[in-house]
């Protein structure tokens, strides 16, 4: 079973407390987000967790935790995006994550951390130069510190339809499209990064960039050194190469103020939300209601018994 922690909130720049008391515990509560009051248990024990996703754009506040992981095998999903304060509010000065980016590194290794480019957006300010002369000047800070790169386009959900709009932001053509890939493919090769596009339905594969599986079973299988098998995550959409695994976080808990965010689409709610986080609950937002109902959800290992050789 692979932990994803968390497309739906920044877990490692947030809530790592929390997480460490839960895995201290050795369970999780996760709310089903289309019924409050259905919680799933999630069984968090070293020999069923084959691997932990972290997803963050500031993980700072976890470097000095890793050390109580060391019981499992993880890697980060790590979002450097050349945007401001007018997309990301709420995010730390460029530099000092590129620093937090080569920290984490130096301690686990560059396969461990994956530079994630995502979403690209373009309006007035945030043009296709733009992104190339950024995604060109971090690849070369960040040349030996990853071996690899995943970017996207943003996507037009409804939920963020207005904050799209007072930004400004305006619609990718796919010439665009071709445009910005080829560009950071170049980059890309410059700086020795394999490069793949996450959740994409248009075909990059003329310039050597393929379709990203972020959870990706590949490259659990080099982390922990074993064959890995694992069936293709079906609630993700069909570009999507991820496998299956078990998202522990929640919607509407993220306070990073990312404009083209999916998993935020209220910032009263979000702001509640964090008010009422509880390190001491199995949750990570709030505690248990008279309503819910506990079901314990089954997991097993991935890994096979035979030993992978790279």
């Amino acid at each position: 079973m692979i932990i994803s922690a968390s497309r739906r909130t920044d877990i490692p720049a947030y809530y790592s407390d929390w997480l460490l008391a839960r895995i201290k515990e050795r369970y999780v509560y996760v709310r089903n987000p289309m019924n409050i009051h259905q919680i799933s248990k999630i069984n968090l024990e070293p020999d069923v967790v084959d691997c932990i996703v972290f997803w963050s754009k500031n993980p700072k506040p976890m470097l000095d935790k890793l050390k109580f992981i060391k019981e499992y095998p993880y890697y980060f999903q790590f979002t450097l995006n050349p945007y401001g304060g007018d997309i990301e509010t709420r995010l730390p000065y460029k530099d000092e994550t590129l620093e937090t980016f080569m920290r984490l590194s130096d301690t686990i290794g560059p396969q461990k951390v994956i530079w994630r480019y995502d979403p690209v957006l373009l309006n007035e300010t945030y043009t296709i130069s733009y992104h190339s002369d950024k995604f060109y000047e971090f690849a070369g800070k960040l040349k030996g510190y990853t071996e690899k790169v995943t970017f996207s386009f943003i996507d037009f959900y409804k939920k963020i339809a207005e904050n799209i709009k007072l930004a400004g932001i305006c619609e990718i053509t796919n010439e665009e499209k071709h445009t910005i890939a080829d560009n950071f493919s170049r980059a890309a090769k410059e700086c020795n990064l394999f490069i793949d596009a996450c959740a994409e339905d248009v075909d990059l594969s003329k310039y050597n960039i393929a379709r990203a599986g972020c959870i990706d079973d590949r490259l659990v299988a080099k982390i922990i050194g074993r064959n890995f098998i694992a069936q293709k995550d079906k609630s993700q959409r069909l570009e999507c190469r991820c496998v299956k695994s078990v998202d522990i976080g929640e919607y509407n808990s993220c306070p990073n103020g990312c404009v083209y965010c999916y998993a935020n689409y209220s910032q009263n709610s979000v702001k509640n939300n964090f008010s009422n986080r509880d390190i001491s609950s199995p949750l990570l937002i709030g505690k248990m209601k008279d309503r819910d109902i506990i079901a314990e959800r089954k997991g097993s290992s991935d890994k096979t018994p035979q030993k992978e050789f790279f």
